[in-house]
């Protein structure tokens, strides 16, 4: 008994012995097995110096098994083998020392690549044996009318000894003679196959061609056709074959007998259609890939009039969490079970299942009434999840989310189509999950438009595409102007102006609200300052007051204070010209971090403003630990004031929270003020300032400067 082998030499030819033991009863090869390991030595090599570079290389895949073709492994199941050994033995062998992980990853590719490898070389090797028959053709049928005019046997010899399948019949399509290699291909005997006529050998996936040739050739129009034929053997398998037919003529050039010289390619057409099985199905899950799929979609897209589709996009929801929690394997098996649970809901002509990639489904339906069949498709589907599944002991529950596209063919691409069902299954995600929804082209264009906006939102800062307009802020007491708050607007190049409800969520999402928010403050400090210059405070002494909002993300910035700061110190406006307005529903539940921001802030003399006041359901109670000094009532609150008399419930809940705000020593500012009679009411109640289109549209710096100048005169 021979000791392992140590080190990488020792190990890898322990690969390649493995390797040449598995794959050399199905070579074609003269050499002993011995001498076969040491021609698969190198190419393990190869392998393993793939599998351990320090980046991919998957021509070296390809050239291994391009290698093994030259080397006479041309039966499929010595490809089969090899790929198998190098999934089982080549990380184990070869890279026990690296990221398995990644290794077992890498040695997939490289199997992935030795399959191309594989299949282009046998391909090259098709086409010169093809060319080899075209010669062989060209030969036989000269040596065959020469043997039937002048030497018998000497046609017998060439006959005879071809290796490829040769047969002889009349214009009657009466087979006179075969050859051994063509009876060993048919499995029957002589008397057989020559008993059949040419035109019995038909097979329904002929191609439209095939007879229309043969026809041509029997009349003499032809001399001779190359088409690929299947055959139905005598056991009733199928027989694939390169086909070559033709025509031989007598001494006086008259058509007289047809010569067929067949190939065949049986095992290699099922290799290439295991190829192409593994290219277009997914490996996990065996349902269709996302390529099969579109050239299904395709196809279902360009279907003639009156034909429709319906189209189901599945994504899991909280899938995510699995992997994370449970593995990638409970998550894999997972993920199968759900693809059993669908392909058994889309089992009826025209529709299909096919996984896109991660949790990604879609369920595809044809035919002219898509529209009550999508719907149900879609049913089943949800009704088929309910089940939970058992995963390494675990109960887990399935939900997933459904975008539905359904439509006539011939309108759409297949990637607007998809585009359709990924953001209609987004806007079910948003919904709650666990539910479909319908493809809506208004709800398209919006999240497209959105989608557009986000990406171009960090570009618009760079290009100053942003400005602020200013909206007055009033004494209800007086009617003099105590400052304004400022409202940042996009003027992008395709939508014109933007309102900060279309882009400041999108900053949010995308994190630009922080730099965003920091340029709109030092804009409008600035401003304030000038303000300053030009017509000093209101006419009840102390500044005019810039009002500046700040986002959620904002408040958890670590350099908030900071930049306040030093903004304010660049500019030279004292604190207590700025207040900072910080929405009710930001500050539900804040606790001491999140407040800590605001309290230095206040403690320096800035004004914290709750804004939206009302509507976040906050406790009253947590007012008193909240660092605001001004309150915003919320419009909802006082629409009810615009006509005379009053809603009587409005009055006494603003009544309510002005007692409420000034015994805290907090003043109460209210927004949308647009009628004479609102203002009114609300100044007789005790708000303290207004603003709205009753006073002012936000505007350009310049209108606050007049009507600033308009109260002083």
């Amino acid at each position: 008994m021979t000791a392992e082998p140590d080190g990488p030499q020792g190990r890898l030819r322990r690969f390649a012995t493995i390797w040449s033991r598995a794959v050399y009863q199905v070579t074609s090869t003269s050499l002993t097995r011995v001498e076969f390991e040491e021609q698969l030595l190198p190419l393990a090599g190869r392998l393993s110096a793939a599998l351990l570079a320090r980046t991919f290389d998957a021509e070296e895949g390809r050239a291994v098994g391009a290698a093994l073709v030259s080397a006479h492994c041309t039966d499929p199941e010595a490809l089969s083998r090899s790929l198998d050994c190098v999934d089982a033995y080549l990380v184990l062998y070869c890279g026990e020392d690296g990221p398995q992980e990644d290794l077992r990853a890498r040695s997939a590719r490289l199997q992935h690549a030795m399959s191309a490898g594989y299949a282009a070389a046998l391909r090259d090797r098709t086409l010169a044996e093809q060319e080899a028959i075209a010669w062989a053709a060209q030969s036989a049928r000269s040596a065959v009318a020469e043997a039937l005019h002048d030497s018998e046997a000497r046609f017998r010899a060439v006959f005879e000894g071809a290796a490829i399948g040769i047969g002889i019949a009349d214009l009657d399509g009466n087979i006179l003679q075969i050859n051994g290699a063509l009876q060993r291909m048919f499995g029957g005997s002589e008397q057989t196959v020559r008993g059949r006529r040419v035109t019995d050998w038909t097979h329904p996936d002929d191609a439209p061609q095939v007879w229309r040739l043969y026809e041509e050739l029997v009349r003499g129009d032809r001399e001779h056709y190359h088409v690929e034929k299947a055959f139905y053997r005598p056991d009733g398998t199928v027989l694939w074959t390169n086909l070559t037919v033709s025509l031989l003529r007598d001494a006086d050039g008259r058509p007289q007998y047809q010569l067929a010289l067949m190939e065949d390619t049986t095992e290699r057409r099922l290799l290439n259609l295991r190829l192409r099985y593994e290219a277009t199905h997914d490996a996990l899950t065996g349902l269709p890939n996302r390529t099969l799929f579109f050239e299904r979609l395709e196809k279902a897209l360009s279907a003639g009039e009156g034909q429709r589709f319906g189209l189901c996009y599945l994504d899991l929801d909280g899938f995510k969490t699995i992997n994370d929690s449970l593995g990638h394997a409970a998550g894999d098996r997972l993920l199968v079970e759900v693809a059993d649970r669908l392909q058994s809901c889309a089992t009826a002509p025209g529709e299909m299942v096919a996984r896109l990639g991660g949790d990604e489904f879609v369920a595809l339906t044809t035919g002219p009434d898509t529209e009550r069949e999508v719907d149900e498709l879609a049913a089943r589907i949800m009704n088929a999840m309910i089940a939970p599944v058992s995963v390494d002991g675990r109960e887990l529950t399935v939900r997933g989310s459904i975008g539905i596209v359904e439509g006539p063919a011939g309108e759409r691409g297949p990637a607007e189509v998809l585009r359709s069902a990924d953001i209609t299954m987004y806007r079910a995600k948003s919904a709650g999950g666990n539910r479909f929804e319908l493809a809506d082209p208004e709800a398209d264009l919006r999240a497209i438009t959105r989608h557009g906006l986000t990406t171009a939102l960090p570009a618009a800062l760079d290009r100053s595409e942003f400005f602020i307009e200013y909206q007055p802020l009033v004494h209800l007491g007086d009617g003099s102007v105590r400052g304004a708050e400022a409202l940042v607007r996009w003027l992008h190049p395709q939508h014109g102006v933007l309102g900060p409800d279309r882009f400041i969520p999108l900053a949010e999402h995308t994190g630009l609200i922080v730099p965003l928010g920091r340029w709109v403050l030092e804009q409008s400090v600035r401003q304030a300052r000038d303000w300053q210059e030009q017509f000093g405070g209101h006419p009840a002494g102390g500044p005019l007051r810039i009002n500046v909002n700040l986002s959620p993300c904002q408040l958890t910035h670590p350099g908030l204070v900071q930049d306040t700061v030093d903004i304010l110190e660049r500019a030279g406006l004292e604190p207590e010209a700025l207040c900072l307005e910080v929405t009710e529903s930001a500050l539900i539940g804040a606790d001491d971090d999140l407040l800590k921001p605001l309290r230095r802030l206040a403690e320096m003399g800035v004004d914290i403003a709750l804004d939206d006041f009302g509507t976040g359901y906050s406790n009253l109670a947590n007012l008193r630990r909240l660092p605001v000094s001004i309150l915003k009532l919320d419009r909802s609150f006082t629409q009810g004031m615009q006509q005379f008399p009053a809603d009587p419930v409005d009055l006494k809940i603003v009544e309510g929270i002005v007692s409420l705000a000034h015994g805290l020593n907090l003043t109460v500012t209210v927004e949308g003020v647009e009628t004479g009679a609102q203002a009114e009411q609300l100044r007789i109640l005790g708000c303290d300032t207004a603003q709205g289109w009753y006073y002012a549209r936000p505007g350009p710096p310049e209108r606050l400067h007049d009507l600033a100048l308009a109260d002083a005169t």
